[in-house]
């Protein structure tokens, strides 16, 4: 047990190093085929919002496939990940839309957004600093607007691998973050566990933001 709660507190003080360290070879191996998997529930997300919308990626990565499967679709949008050369790989590939390094435990965006929503990325804050930061992206959100994040299947801390190093994954549970969304003025949260539309990552959708 004792080894386990080590290994956990270690992935979660190197991940974002290990992003920047991994991030040619992510690129790399991430599929960029959305034609079965992925590409149902982006478009449900879209459904949800103005056309064309104002999107904020958090943890963007080099922006393929999901963002510039929306910048596709004609939407605007500002990605946002920790890691530089990430960032320099999307921007390499999608100079029409702006590029931030940023940390999302320290974000700063200006305005407000049609939509939020992050693919793989949210899911590796802890489970306070998620509690800390839904508020703020809500914040972030028209009227009408959406939030989706890939999120667990329930409360606790896990570790997955990139490149063969490890790094952190946390979640609530789906109960709470109903209750988050729902204090945060949206009118409609939709939670999908293990969605074989998705490679069966879980989902949180909260839709028409009051």
């Amino acid at each position: 047990m004792t080894n386990m709660i080590d290994e956990i507190a270690l992935a979660k003080r190197s991940t974002k190093q290990i992003y920047e360290r991994q991030a040619r070879h992510w690129d790399r191996i991430r599929s960029t085929s959305l034609s079965r998997y992925e590409k149902p529930w982006l478009d449900r997300f879209l459904s949800t919002l103005p056309s064309p919308a104002d999107l904020v990626d958090l943890g963007c990565g080099s922006g393929v496939p999901v963002a510039g499967y929306f910048l596709g679709q004609k939407c605007s949008l500002v990605g946002v990940d920790y890691s530089p050369t990430m960032i320099s790989l999307a921007r390499q590939r999608y100079p029409e839309a702006d590029w931030i390094v940023q940390d999302i435990r320290q974000l700063a965006l200006n305005g407000q957004y049609d939509g939020i929503y992050s693919w793989d990325g949210f899911f590796h804050l802890s489970i306070e600093e998620q509690r800390q930061i839904i508020p703020m992206l809500s914040m972030l959100i028209r009227p009408g607007g959406s939030i989706m994040l890939t999120v667990g299947t329930g409360e606790g801390e896990v570790t997955g691998t990139v490149g063969g190093e490890t790094v952190y994954h946390a979640s609530l549970a789906p109960e709470e973050y109903q209750r988050l969304f729902d204090a945060c003025g949206f009118g409609q949260v939709t939670y999908a566990a293990a969605e074989p539309d998705s490679l069966d990552r879980s989902i949180i959708l909260a839709s028409n933001r009051a």
